[in-house]
């Protein structure tokens, strides 16, 4: 049966892609892809350790700004060697969120994170002699074994193949003995340790894995848009991305997915009310949070229990 969910989920995936290219372009496409790995990393975060990060643009502009960085700097490292150092270089700062976040929780770890955005945009503007600034700096296009990246196209094809990676790696990690640490986490702090496991660990393990996959994205990101400014980073951004697991469905990875997508595409789509997007948005989002309270995953199980029953 789990066999069966993911080839659906796959094949569900790959129609949405189709459907958006169709009518919104392989740009938004690629840009979809990887929001949703951002949201695959926040979810292994939120949905299941239970600890909550409002700044998650800051680790996007992180790794977008170290890929684009190193592009310039250091051409011949490539693609992958540059994604792996923006993920890194996120995860790095990911552990150093993650350890004083352990004596925090709940609203206490959301303003943290928060004020963490803050200070890398602020960092970023600071540091203009690296990042341009305010004016913000143009990425090279990337190259991949030596075959430069140029169109969309071709970049569709390290984003989505990014993406798969990331989504298949979190399906197994979710599975694992690490998962299921995660898990019991979520539940329950006292329980966690009564069972052997080390609870400050573990949460700053989420930390760090949850860094990691955003400033990958991040790197991507630059890719794509070939273009990075501070601006692209706001408070907004890390909203949308908190939006997106929730209304997914927390502790779901195929969920993440498709709340990944339904933002995305709503966002494109209401760019032409640009007076009455936030509000139009921000309603949509509410609406679906109080039909399906568990997201789109456990609204589709509740449906697919009354067809069997």
């Amino acid at each position: 049966m789990r066999t069966v969910r993911r080839i659906a989920m796959w094949a569900g995936a790959a129609a949405v892609l189709w459907v958006v290219k169709a009518s919104l372009g392989l740009f938004v496409v690629n840009l979809l892809l990887v929001y949703v790995i951002v949201a695959v990393g926040l979810n292994l975060l939120m949905g299941f350790t239970g600890q909550i990060s409002a700044g998650h643009a800051g680790f996007l502009a992180v790794g977008a700004y170290v890929a684009a960085l190193v592009g310039t700097h250091a051409p011949q490292v490539g693609a992958v060697g540059a994604l792996i150092a923006a993920g890194a270089a996120a995860a790095l700062l990911g552990v150093a969120i993650g350890l004083p976040a352990l004596r925090l929780a709940g609203f206490y770890i959301a303003m943290a994170t928060l004020a963490f955005g803050v200070v890398v945009t602020e960092a970023i503007l600071q540091m203009d002699v690296w990042t341009g600034g305010a004016d913000g700096m143009y990425v090279l296009a990337p190259s991949l074994f030596g075959f430069p990246l140029d169109s969309d196209t071709q970049k569709f094809w390290l984003v989505l193949g990014t993406a798969v990676l990331a989504v298949w790696t979190a399906q197994n990690l979710a599975g694992s003995k690490v998962g299921r640490a995660f898990l019991a986490l979520r539940e329950s702090d006292v329980a966690t340790e009564t069972l052997g496991i080390s609870t400050a660990a573990y949460r700053t393990l989420a930390f760090a894995l949850s860094a990691f996959y955003t400033g990958v994205a991040g790197g991507l990101f630059a890719y794509v848009v070939s273009y990075i400014s501070p601006d692209a980073f706001s408070i907004e951004l890390s909203i949308d991305f908190v939006a997106m697991v929730i209304l997914g469905g927390m502790g779901s990875i195929g969920g993440s997915i498709v709340g990944a997508a339904l933002l995305t595409v709503l966002n494109q789509y209401l760019a032409v009310l640009q007076d009455f997007k936030a509000l139009i948005f921000g309603l949509a989002v509410v609406v679906c949070m109080i039909l399906m309270p568990g997201g789109v995953s456990a609204a589709w199980k509740a449906a697919l229990e009354r067809f069997r029953g």
